[in-house]
């Protein structure tokens, strides 16, 4: 296992009703091509060598025997295949008989684990033929001669509800089983056996297809995997099963915490295959304290070990979106553009009414963060019914200060119905440069800073005359990269993008433009106006504007100095929520801007953002307050608790040896 990534399938085989030597021979042949692909787990349907709909031919001996005798085939042929494999069949134990799925690994049944809850209603009824496994049998050992050597020196072949197959050598991949109604039970059996430590489950299943059932089917294979923390890997039933009145449609799911990682076309069979990324599951578990895991020996969990061979990197299949701040789906992305607003603006309209403020004050400079923050605030002062002329909008230019941002600053300012103010900071820059014997004409960071401190000096007394809040404008990449000065944009009194990364802000200035009209009230073609002026915002170069223009044009763009925020905010969404290592994060951004950047300006900029994140904590530990409206953010009254001077050695150490 490399970075995590284990490859698995879920198959539905062709099978005919109750002819076990055609099934076995299909289940081979699916295991063979499985094994050229890599897939270390493969799990089948339930009953799958038998077929499911064999109805009173499961108290035949024939076909039980039959059974069993295509088990010992199936399991022959896992012999140094390195691949973990499921398979459902009926099995006769002690006189009752057990819808069970079987474990297989190297040529040899590992265990067997017998269905618990057993359908008897519409449909279904299994009643007729199955037994419920008893209590005081949770878990034990069976001999049997056609499954296992009687000379073998061990217990035999494990039996039971309360089964863990654990690999010796990848201690991350702890399996356990359910079958079909299982999950569909009130509390599966699978959320005792996550607490046990199983952060992986196969679910061999026979679910007939009726109008809808797919997506309860889905939604619950999903919810059941973000409940526990898990991968979740569905094998349905497919066409060999559809006789008399029932139809099965061959739904292979996987799920991995939430996401539907992968899933089959219905109504032909086929399989699925998806990377499990186990790193992440046992990150996710590690940080959500509230998963309480117990002690699975005491609980009666048997766990039968294994040993995986060597594992071999595999080829990334799985798709790493660009932006994982930012939904793919245009719907999906609207809802949240439209909850993520409401949610900075309740924020502020909260701390304006504690305050008891009818003022609000924000530095507008014709940018993307600051004309966020001047929407945000519009809609705070609309849901409170305060008149949007208590908003001052300021514009104080400067030496780096272009005519587009300036218009577009002014004109959004007067669009939105807030009040504008200038005020030129040449002089008072220049009379401090004076003051401290600053060369004007040494543009080091001393002339940048200095224009930035002025402007949050003008702001905040701006907001003392009009007893109002002073707005901040920084964004959570930048807090990241501390891309702000210190004490200058770095503060404010309430910070309402504090945690909206760059990637985001554009969505949610152009998802505020695509509802121009429905956001601004007044004359007819305010609308009209308001979305022309966000998209040329849009359209502008990030840019402090703190350098000189050149021939009227911006001449300092950020991502040409930090680097591009698509590839920061990329990493800060894995290092921050997954706690992913530095090769790790490489390697799934490799996957995701394959063809746009090459692995050396990955590996640049990734060093560029580790060395700024580390150094740059001593900003975030005294943040204003803001609304947190994400998963991850860098409050250090919240999500992130760092010392000023933790060292990034360890990361940047990793970086430096990693060979291209």
């Amino acid at each position: 296992m490399k970075d995590g990534f284990i490859r698995v399938a879920a198959v539905t085989p062709n099978i005919k009703v109750g002819d076990t030597a055609y099934n076995t021979k299909e289940i081979i042949k699916e295991i063979d091509n499985l094994y050229k692909k890599e897939v270390i787990l493969a799990v089948f349907p339930e009953l799958c060598i038998t077929g499911y709909t064999c109805g009173d031919l499961f108290l035949q001996d024939s076909l039980l025997k039959g059974a069993v005798s295509g088990l010992a085939k199936i399991a022959k042929a896992t012999a140094h295949k390195n691949m973990l494999v499921t398979v459902g069949l009926p099995f006769s134990l002690r006189g009752k008989l057990y819808n069970v799925a079987a474990v297989l690994y190297d040529g040899t049944v590992l265990g067997m684990v017998p269905k618990q809850n057993i359908p008897n209603y519409s449909e279904f009824y299994e009643a007729r033929h199955f037994s419920v496994p008893p209590e005081k049998e949770m878990n034990d050992w069976f001999r049997h001669p056609d499954l296992l050597p009687l000379e073998e020196d061990f217990l035999g072949i494990a039996f039971g509800t309360k089964l863990l197959f654990q690999a010796e050598n990848m201690p991350e991949f702890v399996l356990s089983v359910e079958i079909c109604e299982d999950l569909w039970s009130p509390i599966p059996p699978s959320s005792h056996h996550a607490l046990a430590g199983a952060t992986i489950f196969a679910n061999l299943s026979a679910s007939d297809e009726t109008t809808g059932k797919d997506i309860y089917r889905r939604e619950l294979v999903k919810n059941q995997s973000a409940r526990l923390l898990s991968a979740y890997i569905y094998a349905d039933a497919g066409e060999g099963e559809s006789s008399t009145d029932l139809i099965f449609a061959g739904h292979d799911l996987i799920a991995e915490n939430g996401t539907l990682l992968a899933e089959t076309e219905r109504f032909q069979n086929s399989s699925v295959i998806a990377e499990i990324d186990l790193g992440r599951l046992i990150s996710e578990r590690r940080r959500i304290n509230t998963f309480r895991v117990t002690d699975p020996e005491e609980d009666g969990y048997q766990t039968i070990s294994f040993a995986f061979e060597e594992i071999k990197e595999i080829t990334l299949n799985r798709i790493y979106p660009k932006t994982p701040f930012v939904p793919q789906n245009k719907d999906d992305r609207d809802r949240r553009c439209n909850e993520i607003l409401n949610i900075q603006a309740m924020g502020l309209k909260k701390r304006l009414k504690h305050t008891g403020a009818k003022n609000a004050v924000v530095g507008i400079s014709g940018g993307l963060d600051s004309t966020l923050a001047l929407l945000v605030t519009a809609k705070a002062f609309d849901m409170l019914g305060l008149d949007r002329k208590g908003i001052l909008s300021v514009t104080m230019p400067c030496f780096g200060t272009t005519d587009r941002t300036y218009t577009n600053a002014c004109e959004l300012t007067n669009i939105l119905g807030a009040t504008l103010k200038e005020v030129q900071i040449h002089e008072a820059v220049s009379l401090h440069f004076k003051d401290i014997g600053h060369d004007p004409e040494n543009h080091d960071v001393t002339y940048e800073n200095s224009q930035a401190r002025e402007r949050t000096q003008v702001l905040m007394d701006l907001s003392n005359e009009v007893n109002g809040l002073v707005i901040g404008t920084g964004d959570l990449s930048e807090l990241a990269l501390g891309w702000a000065t210190y004490n200058g944009d770095h503060m404010s009194m309430y910070g309402v993008n504090s945690s909206i990364p760059k990637t985001l802000v554009r969505y949610l200035v152009h998802y505020y433009a695509d509802t121009a009209a429905e956001q601004t009230p007044g004359a007819k073609d305010t609308g009209k106006k308001l979305h022309d002026i966000l998209l040329d915002i849009l359209d502008t170069p990030v840019s402090p504007e703190l350098l000189p223009p050149a021939d009227g044009k911006i001449s300092q763009k950020t991502e040409d100095i930090v680097g591009p925020y698509e590839l920061h905010d990329f990493i800060l969404y894995y290092l921050m929520r997954f706690g992913y290592t530095p090769k790790k994060i490489f390697r799934i951004a490799c996957r995701a801007f394959e063809g746009q950047y090459d692995g050396d300006t990955i590996l640049h900029w990734m060093k560029i953002f580790y060395r700024r994140f580390f150094s740059q904590q001593f900003k975030r530990s005294c943040l204003p307050d803001g609304p947190k409206v994400g998963s991850v953010a860098l409050s250090p009254r919240g999500d992130w608790r760092m010392p000023s001077d933790a060292c990034a050695t360890l990361w940047l150490d990793e970086l430096e040896a990693m060979k291209l």
